[in-house]
């Protein structure tokens, strides 16, 4: 199985007729900006928008099917993992068979205090099995909404942006907008260029994890007649395999860099030509549209 074309994650596809490689970069840059730091201190309403809103640009980019679904799908089934373990984490266990507090000794009516759980297992017997009891509060249910919610948009809306923006753009994008800071004498284009480098990075973190995975498949480890404790020692000694060839692979990268004398950063000449036609501007106006009304729309319903 190649995992580098199956899970396309982080790549840039060439060769897609999405409308999303149409948008400037730039506009990227800023509607990534939303979709990472808006859901700080935002409540349930902006957190699920935002992945409803991923959902529809997802299945109307038009991106090749093939590209995104294996990732889409494994990302998906992941966060409702995580988010239904927060859930367990946190919720509130609380006998019902005991003695509750009359809510009203103070004085004070509390009209909601019925509703403070969503779900109330109470105590069950099955057969030498007991269930429950189990309350769900309201908090624990939205501590694993936000979990679930903020891993899917921060993994998803980069992942996206990565599929149909090229590294150079992006890295262009970014010394547009941090361009006044070059006159502090700060050392900006060396700074990106670290971050392009570290952007083509991806795929070579991929392919080291690829060749583990084949050079696994290919002995038929017997996982069953290891053992638990052997099995988990080998999965281990795999990992640390994975991150001394990643280093080894930084290593001769950064011995390369260093045998040349003289590397002239050149931030300009990242930002590829395109053309402008009606369609182009059309798109941009429409994206200038849609990130202006996700910051009102920020304003008036996704506060806590």
């Amino acid at each position: 199985m190649n995992i580098l074309t199956k899970f396309s994650v982080g790549q840039y596809v060439e060769g897609n007729k999405s409308w999303l490689r149409i948008i400037d970069s730039r506009l990227k840059v800023i509607a990534l900006l939303i979709f990472l730091i808006s859901p700080i201190w935002s409540g349930l309403i902006w957190r699920l928008g935002l992945v409803i809103f991923l959902f529809l640009i997802t299945f109307l980019s038009l991106l090749p099917t093939r590209i995104w679904w294996r990732s889409f799908l494994f990302l998906t089934c992941l966060s409702l993992l995580i988010g239904f373990l927060s859930i367990l984490a946190s919720y509130d266990i609380q006998s019902l068979d005991g003695l509750i507090r009359d809510p009203n000794e103070l004085g004070v009516t509390l009209k909601s205090h019925l509703n403070w759980n969503i779900l109330e297992i109470p105590k069950l017997e099955i057969g030498f099995i007991n269930l429950g009891p189990f309350n769900l509060s309201r908090n624990a249910f939205e501590l694993g909404v936000k979990t679930s919610t903020l891993i899917f948009t921060v993994v998803h809306s980069v992942n996206l942006m990565l599929l149909t923006t090229l590294q150079e753009d992006i890295v262009w994008a970014i010394s547009w907008f941090i361009n006044p800071l070059r006159q502090t004498r700060l050392p900006i284009d060396r700074w990106l260029f670290q971050l392009l480098i570290a952007l083509r990075f991806i795929p070579l973190v991929q392919e080291e994890f690829q060749n583990i995975v084949k050079s696994v498949s290919v002995r038929s480890i017997n996982f069953r007649s290891l053992g638990f404790k052997k099995s988990f020692n080998l999965i281990l000694n795999l990992l640390e395999r994975l991150f001394l060839n990643i280093f080894l692979r930084i290593d001769q990268g950064a011995e390369s860099l260093l045998s040349k004398k003289n590397i002239s950063i050149k931030i300009k000449r990242f930002k590829t030509p395109q053309k402008t036609n009606s369609l182009t501007v059309f798109v941009n106006t429409l994206s200038i549209c849609f990130i202006c009304i996700a910051i009102f729309l920020r304003k008036l319903y996704g506060a806590l």
